[in-house]
């Protein structure tokens, strides 16, 4: 495989970020880290990388970048250290606020503790799930993975939106997202949104006292 300097910079960042963030960079900030005028430039660039097959883009995804040509979900486990877990962006508990998704750190934290284990944390922003132990300001550690049972606190998509609430499906089919305050009201999922289950919370750091 033949690249040129600037496409090797390119792929080794975006393994970089994979094995640092559990999670591949996305053009915005492909744009950021190089300083192009444009995301047309970064666009051009990887899909050149994808016609020598060193990644795969799948479209309609902000992340939608795969290297290829190695297991990248065991190369990410085997540069990161174990128990050390990325805070990636935040999330809300109260409106669901846009999604942000840059790497804001990192914490020591002991993944075996928890099941199933954590991939990565979100900063929690608003109270509306105050009743489940969840705080604004608290550090919420997050299970990837793209399904949930009803009675779960989850980290769903909304279109370009980011909130946690808990997982509620009726028998008729439809589904709910409940906040855990009695100052806020359920979310109905209308089949007309992009809706996406992003994963499961499955603990809270806490670093704002009460």
């Amino acid at each position: 495989m033949k690249l040129t300097a600037r496409q090797a910079e390119i792929l080794a960042f975006i393994k970089q970020r994979l094995a640092a963030d559990g999670l591949p960079p996305t053009r915005s900030e492909i744009v950021n880290h190089f300083g192009f005028r444009s995301p047309n430039a970064a666009q051009s660039h990887l899909k050149a990388l994808a016609e020598r097959g060193a990644i795969e883009l799948r479209p309609g995804k902000a992340r939608g970048i795969v290297p290829l040509g190695s297991d990248s979900t065991a190369e990410a486990s085997a540069t990161s250290p174990r128990n050390e877990l990325p805070v990636i962006g935040r999330v809300a508990a109260g409106t669901p606020l846009m999604a942000i998704e840059n790497h804001q750190g990192s914490f020591q934290v002991d993944r075996q503790a928890f099941k199933p284990r954590p991939d990565y944390m979100l900063e929690v922003h608003g109270d509306s799930m105050v009743d489940a132990g969840i705080r604004d300001g608290d550090l919420l550690l997050v299970h990837r993975t793209p399904e949930a049972r009803s009675g779960q606190i989850v980290v769903a998509r909304l279109d370009n939106e980011v909130t946690v609430k808990r997982l509620r499906k009726t028998r008729g089919g439809h589904l709910f997202l409940d906040p855990a305050n009695a100052a806020y009201s359920p979310l109905k999922v209308d089949s007309s949104r992009d809706f996406a289950i992003e994963g499961l919370g499955v603990g809270v750091i806490r670093r704002r006292l009460s």
